[in-house]
């Protein structure tokens, strides 16, 4: 194309707005180019009025002639009367030739106005390959193009359009091959639209290395651009992007376990296979080559086996010499063989067949021995289907092979793998590409796979090729939905990178194998229109800062803020195997991101860059396996951070654990965004991450105002996942260096930095109220540090399930005081679950394998076999639980586990606010609350905020004393006479009132403190103080109040001492005296300290009294007594002003009291053996111990008993216990049916309970004696439709199970299962039209039990066919519709 031509400029699809920004018209239709047919010509009746068409535009021409004109041609038509039947003839023909045309046109092809290749003023355009080539698409380029084509670059400029041909039957296959797109000043790139989703296969793929070329200014290379004015649509055939599984995949895709081994000994090699599992039951070779005896003993072997059992035999080196004809007579009766007879030396054969099953069973081959050699492999297989439905094959092989004999047994899947999903998906094809989650700790167990033809899958299934290596849960585990994501990568319309074979140049080849050199789109400011919708971007990104497979650049408002009446989003895009990030926002608002799949990506995933960008929405994306880059430090991992110093300040190191890794799947740099519906699947660091930007940052720095995202509230945050997370599933906390790297502070520019902390007011405004941030609804799960870590206030947790998680969930305040005001964190109506039936599996990166302590099977384990795993942590506070459940926190012999504990090797402060009530303990916690004790992970033990560990038992709920507080047991400063100790806690729980003193000390600053109460003067506890290296030190002991203290240096006391009263209500009050040498003299004056200013106020002096007596006779007065003769300054810390919510201080400020010495000897100041015995007094009770309460709490733990992804779904909690014989005698419990938690016991033999699977109600109860021909009757015609079956079983199973057996296939079982010989069984089923994929048979072989069985149920399914139901409302549509608004 040659150079744009001046001209007039020809109208654009969208009118420009008046400040120069290309906005949609009011008529804007999505997708649509320009009118897609012309106006229609005039209807005339007059024939004096005719019109004609042009070939070549297809527009109309209007013409009239006058009178003179048409009695011309009236004469002219007379002398020509002859010819002109001719012409009439010709005519008609014509005429008749075109009609047929069109109306064949018309009935092939229905125009869609809504289709942008569809439009008549396009033009067919085919450029052909011509990598040289530099096209410019202009004003009046119109182009279709309809064939694949390659070029140098392609510029889509001044009302130049370019559109993708498509087809209805989506036959076309186009390809797109050049270095650059760019789309600008009213040019517009069409592929598909909102409307007229795009059929065919289109794909553009970027070309280019990093090394060759030239950068196009603001894009750089290997990319798609839109500039100001620039339109792109991209649509692809709509695909449902991502589901959970409804029920687990297994290793290898069985239950019990794929099977492989090749055999080493002579003989004939025989397994024993379960033919409803499919799981190898017994192994064994009998060497009939040189022992007759082994031949009889094959031969019992074979006759004891059970009917129905799957036999595989296969030859090792030569079985035929002692083979015993009545042994070959029992293979050939038992089996169906047909070669076992004449089997000779060295023959090879393997024969896979079923006991008692005839001819029709048997598979086997043989292959003759021949010159050492046997000629290939002889081969039995048989195929199988489980009692659940999975097929599978055995495999036998024997072979000789240049001499040496070889033998083989597989059991595997067979035909691929059916997947249960949660829901029905929408354009999931044969040859597609899935991914699906990891539910273990390690994100790299997250598997891809590729679609098979399915015409067996129901509506909930698709067909996989392969086997899985590793467990991926389908299941709602314990009460917390830990069902994996599956994402479609697929789609018909790719934007790829083309990549080399490996790593070149400068792309960080000392980090990366592979080339990262990818592709990128990019759009800046003021554009006219962008919207993509089911597109893949593979290899996309570049380790080049601003180079990202979607990138939004400084563009404002996106929305109807920024003028555009259809608002920008992305939908259901596939961004996988890509080399920098997923999604980029940089200071753009009100974009909307929605089922958009981010996997297997370098660096931060969706991504929001300089702390600037606000009302983003994010909703029902799925990211994963979002693994370290190089671009910023956040990005980075242990082995890059030390290494990558560029912008760092001269011989400055970065340290990984606290300058970088910190990579996320969701970077929330400002909270004004909303998060609804999303997943974190897997990342090396952390799935969600709130952090918080002083100033904008990066490019925005300096254009806009201070971000003040520390204060600024946040936005929804409602119903997100988190797993498989190395650090933790949420994070809130922190923010980034906003300074350049300098002397005085050498690290890199936006470095992790902990300067950061989330307090929200109202309209940011730190005058006015706190605005809680809610997280509602937020699942967390095998994270291997943290669930959710929360730094900051008000913040509060609702309705969130965290399981097997290393801790649970922390809080901790937004900072240390005084600077903190004073802030809350609560969590309410959530469950914790230490250690669940979430397994997991070996591999993947995962590093720990253990005993865990539930029921002492092996498990994945988080961070270290001997790590403390917690449930709710402490750090400082205040914290507040309530209406929460624990359950499964067991110790092992190795580790510790507790519901609550506190944070480990904690130097900060802790208050008596925080508080525990109606929380909710299982029986599965041996641990409810633990404080620590030295060893490992605790190490000495011994830090001030290890000693001053507290909280208040508000109810009773946690140690059955109502309104008591629990400290450490060796923390006599809140302890009297009365408290209970609890040694296996390490605590004790005392009655009374408490709050802290905060100490602050100067000159000198690097004194450790001791501090005695009167009472308890053998137990003093010493505080070395937090910062050790600042110019003051603070010490925060937590008081009982109403008693006597004093504090001691280990050298001579500070010059200069502040004692704050926090945490003190209106008249509270302690007695402290502070040692200092003899002769010292004091100044001694309390104020009230404003912290927002630093200011104080209300300043009085205190005076001088002679005694102790006149001091505490007068608390009144600022009064103070100095005893000489112990070194002993005492005054009485009582609070005048009352305090409000959880503010550290009064209304009025903070209460303190500033004390300047002047002392003249250098000696240390401790005057514990001259104060005491003289002040020492008789320990006793302020308020009463309480007694213990006996009554269980009917209100405590969570109100609901499950924590799914899909809260509008209603789910039936159903137990099944089955007890054996064995276990009976053993002495266990009860067997019973336990459903929604109302417990229906039986007796020995069968009990069935049904419930209508629509309204969750208890329909009927029955119980059976024994497997006879009423019970099989019942199963078969004495349950109604849309009914749940539950089906247990107590002491020895008796009668004709093989009945039984047959009525469960409608039921839910695949085939009739073998239950003879079990020990006990229990049953899921189901009753309707319907196969839902929650049935389940569970059977134990003898000597082995059943465990409880759990499964959640859901009720009301469309598929039950279930009427006038009401369900609960989609919450997320309400909260999506509201910040759309």
């Amino acid at each position: 194309m040659q150079e744009d031509r001046k001209g007039p400029v020809r109208s654009l699809p969208y009118s420009p707005a008046l400040n120069g920004r290309y906005c949609q018209s009011s008529g804007y239709v999505p997708g649509r180019v320009m009118p897609v047919r012309p106006p229609p010509a005039p209807r005339v009746a007059d024939p004096s009025v005719q019109w004609s068409s042009s070939g070549t535009d297809n527009q109309a021409t209007f013409m009239c002639r006058g009178a003179n004109q048409q009695r011309k041609s009236e004469d002219s038509r007379r002398k020509k009367v002859k010819s002109s039947y001719i012409c009439v003839a010709v005519c008609v023909g014509i005429l008749l030739i075109v009609l047929a045309i069109a109306l064949g046109t018309k009935a092939k092809f229905e125009r869609d106005e809504n289709c942008p290749d569809q439009n008549f003023k396009l033009k067919d355009w085919n450029p052909g390959h011509n990598k040289q080539q530099q096209i410019i698409i202009k004003k009046g380029d119109n182009f279709r193009l309809v064939s694949s084509a390659s070029a140098h670059s392609i510029v889509i400029q001044h009302g130049g359009v370019l559109v993708f041909a498509d087809s209805l039957d989506g036959s076309r296959n186009i390809s797109l091959k050049c270095g650059y797109i760019l789309v600008k000043d009213g040019g517009a790139l069409h592929i598909g639209a909102e409307k007229c989703r795009y059929k065919s296969r289109a794909k553009i793929t970027l070309c280019g290395r990093s090394d060759q070329g030239e950068d196009v200014p603001g894009f750089g290379r290997k990319f798609i651009g839109v500039e100001a004015g620039g339109t792109l649509e991209l649509h692809g055939a709509p695909k449902t992007s991502w589901t959970l599984l409804s029920r687990s995949l297994p290793p290898s895709g069985l239950e019990a376990g794929s099977y492989s081994e090749k055999l080493a000994t002579r003989g004939l090699n025989v397994h024993v296979i379960d033919q409803d599992t499919g799981q190898m039951l017994l192994t064994d070779r009998f060497d009939t080559h040189d022992f007759a005896n082994e031949s009889r003993r094959l031969q019992a072997f074979l006759q004891s086996r059970d009917p129905g059992r799957i036999i595989a035999i296969a030859v090792k080196d030569s079985a035929a010499k002692n083979l015993l004809q009545e042994t070959k007579t029992t293979i050939q009766e038992l089996l169906g063989s047909r070669h076992v007879q004449n089997l000779s030396y060295r023959q090879a054969w393997a024969l896979v067949g079923v006991i008692s099953a005839g001819n029709s069973s048997c598979s086997e081959s043989v292959r003759d021995y021949e010159n050492h050699d046997t000629g290939g492999k002889a081969i039995g297989r048989g195929e199988f289907v489980t009692v659940d439905g999975v097929k599978f094959a055995v495999t036998a092989s024997s072979q000789w092979k240049k001499g040496i004999p070889l033998s083989e047994f597989h059991v595997e899947v067979s035909g691929g793998l059916i997947l249960d999903l949660l829901d029905e998906v929408e354009g999931w094809e044969k040859d597609d590409r899935i991914v699906i989650a990891s539910t273990d700790y390690s994100m790299n167990q997250a598997e891809e796979f590729t679609l098979l033809a399915c015409p067996e899958c129901k509506r909930h299934q698709v067909k996989v090729q392969g086997k899985a290596q590793f467990l991926h849960v389908g299941e709602i585990v314990d009460g917390i939905d830990m069902r994996a994501e599956v994402g479609v990568l697929t789609r018909n319309l790719v934007i790829e990178g083309e990549m080399e074979d490996s790593c070149y140049d400068n792309n960080w080849c000392q980090f990366f194998e592979h080339d990262t050199f990818g592709g990128h789109l990019k759009v800046l400011k003021n554009f006219t229109s962008v919207h993509l919708s089911n597109v893949e971007l593979v290899h996309m990104g570049q380790q080049v800062m601003g180079s990202y497979p979607v990138h939004f650049h400084l563009c404002g408002d996106v929305d109807g803020r920024g003028g555009y009446s259809s608002p920008t989003y992305l939908k259901s895009l596939a961004i996988h195997h890509c080399f920098s990030r997923c999604v980029t926002v940089h200071a753009t608002h009100g974009l909307l991101i929605e089922d958009t799949i981010g996997y297997d990506t370098l660096g931060h995933c969706f991504f929001l860059e300089d702390g600037f960008e606000q009302r983003n929405i994010l909703h029902h994306n799925l990211g994963l396996l979002t693994k370290p880059g190089t671009l910023l430090p956040t990005d980075r991992n242990d082995q890059m951070c030390p290494l990558i110093r560029n912008n760092v300040y001269g011989k400055y190191i970065p340290v990984p654990a606290t300058d970088c890794k910190a990579v996320s799947t969701f970077w929330v740099a400002n909270p004004n965004n909303h998060l609804i519906n999303n997943a974190a699947a897997g990342s090396q660091d952390t799935g969600i991450w709130y952090l918080f930007h002083k100033v904008p940052t990066g490019d925005s720095q300096g254009l806009f105002s201070e971000t003040k995202a520390e204060l600024t509230p946040l936005g929804t945050f409602y119903n997100n996942r988190v797993h498989s997370n190395f650090k933790a599933g949420l994070f809130i906390d922190k923010g980034v260096k906003i300074t350049n790297a300098s002397a005085d502070d050498p690290r890199e520019y936006l470095c992790l930095d902990n300067s950061a902390r989330f307090r929200p007011h109202q309209d940011a405004d730190p005058q006015k109220p706190r605005i809680a941030a809610l997280i509602d609804r937020l699942i967390a799960f095998k994270n291997n540090d943290h669930g959710a870590w929360v730094r900051g206030g008000d913040i509060v947790f609702r309705n969130s399930g965290f399981s097997d998680n290393g801790i649970g969930l922390s809080f901790a305040s937004d900072g240390s005081f005084p600077k903190d005001e004073g802030s809350s964190q609560e969590i309410s109506e959530s469950l914790f679950v230490g250690e669940s039936g979430n397994y997991g599996s070996q591999g993947g990166q995962n590093k720990y394998w253990g005993v865990g302590g539930v029921d002492g099977k092996n498990r994945t384990l988080p961070r270290d076999k001997t790590f403390p795993i917690r449930g709710f942590q402490i750090y400082d506070g205040p914290v507040h639980v309530t209406k929460t459940t624990f359950q499964n926190y067991m110790a092992t012999p190795v580790r510790f586990a507790s519901a609550v504990g506190f944070f480990l090797k904690n130097p900060w402060q802790l208050t008596p606010k925080n508080s525990l009530s109606l929380v909710k303990f299982g029986t599965s916690v041996s641990l409810k609350v633990f404080f620590g004790k030295p060893g490992p992970w605790f190490d000495s033990y011994d830090l001030d905020g290890d000693k001053n560990a507290v909280f208040h038992d508000i109810d009773g709920s946690v140690t059955g004393y109502t309104d008591t507080y629990v400290g450490r047991m060796d923390n006599f400063l809140i302890q009297h006479p009365q408290c209970k100790n609890l040694t296996s806690w390490f605590g004790s729980v005392c009655s009374g009132k408490f709050a802290q003193v905060y100490v602050q000390t100067r000159r000198p600053q690097n004194l450790t403190m001791t501090i005695v109460r009167d009472e308890y003067s053998r137990h003093p506890m010493t505080l070395r103080g937090i910062n050790q290296r600042a110019d003051f030190q603070q010490y925060q002991p937590v008081v009982m109040l109403q008693k006597g203290y004093t504090i001691h240096w280990n050298g001579r006391a500070p010059e200069e001492t502040f004692l704050y009263l926090i945490n003190f209500n209106k008249d509270d009050w302690i007695q402290v005296g502070l040692c200092y040498p003899q002769g010292t003299v004091f100044q001694v004056i309390a104020d009230i300290y404003q912290r927002q200013n630093s200011t104080a106020h209300g300043v009085e002096d205190y005076a001088a009294v002679p005694s102790l007596k006149e001091m505490q006779n007068k608390p009144e007065q600022r009064l103070y007594y100095f005893d000489n003769s112990t070194g002993l300054l005492f005054l009485i810390l009582q609070a005048r002003y009352r305090r409000e919510g959880h503010s550290y201080c009064s209304t009025q400020g903070c209460e303190r009291v500033k004390i300047t010495a002047i002392m003249r000897s250098q000696s240390v100041s401790s005057c514990m053996s001259a104060g005491y015995p003289k002040y020492s007094t008789l320990p006793k009770a302020t308020v009463a111990m309480p007694p213990k309460s006996l009554v269980n709490c009917e209100d405590c733990g969570a109100s609901q008993l499950v924590f799914t992804s899909d809260p509008h779904q209603i789910y039936l909690l159903v137990q099944i216990q089955s007890l054996s014989k064995g276990e009976i005698q053993q002495g266990h419990g009860e067997s019973y049916i336990s459903v929604n938690g109302t417990k229906f016991p039986f007796q020995r033999g069968f009990f069935t309970v049904t419930v209508d699977a629509c309204s969750g109600a208890v329909t009927k109860k029955m119980s059976f004696a024994k497997a006879d021909e009423a019970m099989a009757r019942y199963l078969r015609t004495g349950i109604s439709q849309r009914s749940i079956i539950l089906l247990g079983s107590k002491d020895t199973i008796s009668g004709d199970i093989d009945a039984i057996s047959g009525e469960m296939v409608p039921l839910g079982t695949a085939k009739p299962a073998q239950l003879r010989k079990k020990e006990s069984i229990a049953f899921f089923g189901y009753k309707g039209e319907f196969n839902p994929s929650w049935t389940r048979l569970y059977s134990s072989p003898a000597g082995r039990s059943l465990h409880l069985l759990e499964k959640y149920i859901p009720l009301q399914l469309q598929d039950y066919g279930c009427t006038n139901v009401t369900k609960p409302p989609r919450k997320e549509l309400e909260l999506l519709q509201r910040i759309s608004i």
